[in-house]
């Protein structure tokens, strides 16, 4: 009598000649679980969404073998660290792993990594082959987050392999790297997104996933983003595990953000309710939406740009608002922030009345 394996015990031997190619095909689903800021991270310069002018004058720069030190600057989610990687993977193909050495915010950054980690990884010889330049790639992503002493230190190994090696810096603040590291690579920076850009590059994945987008969905989430492309793939997938169909209502409620026409509800209070009517309204639509103070502060200062008043009241709006949101940052009390925030509108409004007198 002859046994029979039954297909759960083919699955779960070692591969075969007869499961092998299940295997394969198992390996390949797995990016489907991926987040879809990694799985439709630029692979190539051609790929990136935005900053043509930097991005071909990298390529230009590489082409020609004259790839210089970089330091890359700039918001959250513009592109830096997936532009450099993409000219890493353009230079070293294959050898790409062999060749780059990759360390973020979640490294150690002390002095030690920079003295022995990254100078022993630039002080070895390359001798790849099939690879167009013979150098080395050091990145370093969130340089901001380095201590002086490691810059310092980073400041005399960028000098002395140089011949090897070339260092690449990305940061978000540039003013916390050191004059000295600054001076040594070609600066480059990355502006926020701008909404066509953003727009595109939404549209290509929302087509990739099959996903069922409104027009309004689509302009929320790009509204949303500011300039931000990480941020916008993130609300893009929240939403949609969250909602079958992304409509302009499910982004906002699953951003907890308030939707356009609660701040023109609270706005119309502000202006033309007394103090107790709108405080009370306001706190009572916060519960209602779960929606935060900080949020309402600053969607409320971009309205306050798009009416009519004059000069003097609107900077005086602006003033309080900005004095509001700082003190929220420092966790004050959301009720006497609120209270504030009232106060200051109808203030603004007896100022505008004695003003039409």
């Amino acid at each position: 009598m002859v046994s029979v394996a039954s297909p759960m015990e083919i699955e779960d031997g070692p591969p075969t000649k007869s499961n092998k190619g299940k295997a394969v095909l198992l390996a390949a689903g797995e990016p489907k679980a991926m987040p879809w800021v990694e799985k439709y991270r630029p692979r190539s310069l051609a790929d990136v969404a935005a900053h043509r002018d930097i991005v071909d004058t990298i390529d230009r720069l590489t082409n020609e073998n004259k790839l210089p030190h970089l330091l890359l600057y700039g918001p959250p989610g513009t592109g830096k660290t997936s532009t450099i990687l993409a000219v890493a993977r353009k230079i070293f193909g294959s050898q790409y792993q062999n060749m780059i050495l990759e360390l973020n915010a979640s490294d150690d950054r002390g002095i030690d990594v920079v003295r022995q980690q990254i100078q022993n990884f630039a002080s070895t010889q390359s001798f790849s082959f099939g690879v167009k330049l013979h150098l080395k790639l050091v990145l370093l992503d969130e340089a901001d987050a380095m201590t002086k002493d490691a810059q310092f230190a980073l400041r005399r190994i960028i000098e002395k392999y140089t011949k090897s090696t070339r260092f690449a810096l990305i940061c978000n603040h540039v003013n916390k790297i050191i004059p000295a590291l600054q001076s040594r690579c070609t600066r480059f920076r990355f502006a926020p997104l701008d909404a066509t850009h953003v727009k595109e590059r939404l549209q290509h994945v929302i087509k990739a996933e099959g996903l069922d987008v409104d027009e309004a969905g689509l302009k929320a989430l790009v509204l949303l983003s500011n300039g931000d492309m990480r941020k916008t793939l993130n609300i893009l997938q929240s939403t949609h595990m969250a909602s079958q169909t992304i409509t302009e209502e499910a982004v906002y409620l699953c951003t907890g953000n308030p939707m356009p026409k609660e701040i023109e509800q609270i706005c119309f209070w502000l202006l033309n309710e007394s103090f107790s009517t709108c405080f009370r309204r306001i706190s009572e639509m916060k519960i209602r939406k779960g929606l935060a103070l900080v949020d309402i502060v600053r969607e409320v200062t971009m309205f306050i740009f798009k009416i009519k008043m004059p000069s003097d009241i609107r900077v005086q709006i602006i003033n309080d608002l900005a004095d509001i949101e700082y003190r929220l940052s420092f966790g004050c009390n959301d009720k006497l922030q609120l209270g504030a925030l009232v106060s200051g509108f109808t203030r603004a409004r007896t100022a505008l009345v004695a003003a039409t007198k």
